[in-house]
């Protein structure tokens, strides 16, 4: 008798390599906008380096770091070399033992691993059940992993979990005792010269008055607001790198960096009248880019910005904690509060301003599969109930480094920056 290789039996030894790899091909491939802002990871072996650890471009917003070697430990370093400056010595002056030391800048995260059991029912849940919950388990379990890596990564390049919350979230609120296992990392607040708010139609840094935001219920995202955000970047000493798209030709005499904007904050900026030419610049630098996926859809070009609409909303409500670093030189959190003012007419939605390595995402071997996902089904109660579990050994974090700015050191989430703008609400919300 043939065998059959398109089946394979409860038990064998070999099920969960196949299932996890399955499920790791499935994360890696799949269509979302925030799976696009990552880069594929190189093929085949260019060093000793490449041998040990396989990272994506650091020329998209988050970066993935895969160490697949055993006993690599639970940590991954990320470094920055810091801006250089020099000024040339001129004719025959003497320029030997006068160069210019390099400085190099470090940031670690950590990895950890993460379960998601989903119960399958007993004997007489699939008796009386019209639907096959065995079938139905993988991808219920596969969408709530991928719903998780994603909202973290929104959690840690946000700076704050916010305070929206509703049954599609799988990372709980920071006031939650799970929260800190959860994020793997410290979500750190974005720091001083990173932190951004609508102010009177323009931009300006974040500022706080009387023990509340400073920020009126007309401080909205509008186009003049992120005109006056492109104006804050070129005037930065060092703003976070712009992006590189696969295949997209513009990047060079082009160059964009990514705005995640919450729906309400999408909308807010698709009422002006002006939104078509800026929904036609996306579609026009799609063309150019050979209609790379992030171009398409409820996405808009202006003024260097590729605005996206990403449905993980970082929002604040009426008398909600904001947490914030009030100096330039220093990682220490500060609390202010919404305005009371704003009460449940009025909220505080989060833009996300993403240029080149803002967010390092960092995958370990799992010891059941050999490759970051790991899959298990297990009969309990001698056979009568079955447990599904999905699992990842990954940790998140933003990228910073205390930067050398020339006349001063700065503590610099390297490439992310927020932008805070009020939001009307309704019952939705």
């Amino acid at each position: 008798m043939s065998a059959n290789n398109t089946h394979a039996a409860y038990g064998d030894k070999t099920n969960m390599v196949q299932q996890a790899a399955g499920l790791f091909a499935i994360h890696l491939q799949r269509k979302s906008k925030l799976s696009q802002m990552m880069g594929k990871m190189p093929k085949g072996e260019s060093g000793a380096i490449d041998t040990i650890r396989k990272q994506s471009t650091s020329q998209l917003p988050f970066v993935r770091c895969m160490d697949l070697s055993k006993g690599a430990g639970d940590e991954i370093k990320f470094n920055l070399v810091q801006p250089f400056g020099a000024i040339p010595i001129m004719g025959s002056e003497n320029a030997e033992g006068r160069g210019t030391g390099l400085g190099i800048g470090e940031d670690r995260l950590r990895v950890n691993q993460a379960r998601i059991p989903v119960s399958l029912g007993d004997t007489m849940t699939s008796i009386r059940s019209p639907v096959d919950f065995r079938k139905l388990g993988r991808p219920v379990a596969q969408a709530t992993m991928d719903r998780y890596c994603d909202q973290s990564l929104i959690v840690h390049a946000a700076g704050a979990r916010g305070f929206h919350n509703n049954l599609t979230w799988s990372v709980p609120l920071a006031s939650d005792s799970r929260f800190s296992d959860v994020m793997v990392n410290r979500v750190k607040a974005p720091t001083k010269n990173r932190h951004f708010m609508a102010k009177s139609g323009g931009v300006s840094s974040f500022k706080t008055n009387g023990g509340e935001v400073d920020i009126a219920s007309t401080d909205v995202f509008s186009m003049g607001v992120v005109d006056s955000l492109r104006a804050v970047m070129d005037d930065m000493v060092m703003p976070p790198p712009s992006v590189v798209f696969e295949g997209d030709m513009a990047a060079e005499d082009e160059p964009l960096r990514v705005l995640l904007v919450t729906p309400l904050q999408y909308n807010q900026f698709a009422s002006d009248p002006n939104f078509r030419s800026v929904q036609a610049n996306a579609l026009k630098r799609a063309s150019q880019a050979k209609q790379h996926p992030v171009f398409l859809g409820e996405v808009g070009i202006w003024n260097g910005f590729l605005i996206i609409k990403q449905n993980i909303p970082i929002r604040f409500f009426a008398g909600n904690e904001i947490k914030y670093c009030a100096s330039k030189s220093s990682e220490t959190e500060s609390s202010i509060l919404v305005p009371a003012s704003f009460s449940t007419n009025f909220a505080i939605d989060r833009a996300i301003l993403l240029g080149g390595q803002a967010v390092g995402e960092a995958l370990a071997q799992s010891d059941k599969s050999g490759i970051p996902f790991f899959w298990s089904e297990k009969e309990l109660d001698h056979g009568d109930k079955v447990e599904l579990l999905i699992g990842a050994i990954r940790g998140v974090s933003k990228i910073r480094f205390d930067v050398n700015m020339g006349d001063s050191n700065e503590i610099t989430d390297y490439g992310a920056c927020v932008l805070d703008t009020v939001v009307p609400l309704n019952q939705a919300s």
